[in-house]
């Protein structure tokens, strides 16, 4: 099997996102900061097109990194896990 696509990886992390932004314990500011994240990553007008190569998802990539690092202590294991699984489902084991 191929080595998963950077799609998996920036999906999988907007997955951790979403579950970390399920989580009753995650603050309110936390959800706000991921709802934008998340709300540019599928918003269909970005900075840069999606349709443009190579280049086209650098900055939904960035939004989404952006958030990641500045939730650091709000994403947990169990959040992480819970993405890396629902990844594994959709698109198969890592490799």
């Amino acid at each position: 099997m191929l080595p998963r696509p950077l799609g998996t990886y920036v999906v999988e992390r907007g997955l951790t996102l979403y579950y970390c932004a399920d989580d009753p314990e995650t603050p309110t500011w936390a959800k706000g900061v991921i709802a934008a994240a998340l709300g540019y990553f599928i918003f269909p007008l970005d900075a840069i097109p999606d349709f443009t190569p190579f280049v086209g998802y650098a900055d939904d990539i960035g939004a989404i990194a952006a958030a990641t690092a500045a939730l650091g202590a709000s994403i947990t294991k169990v959040h992480i896990e819970s993405a890396r699984k629902k990844a594994e489902d959709w698109f198969g084991p890592k490799k």
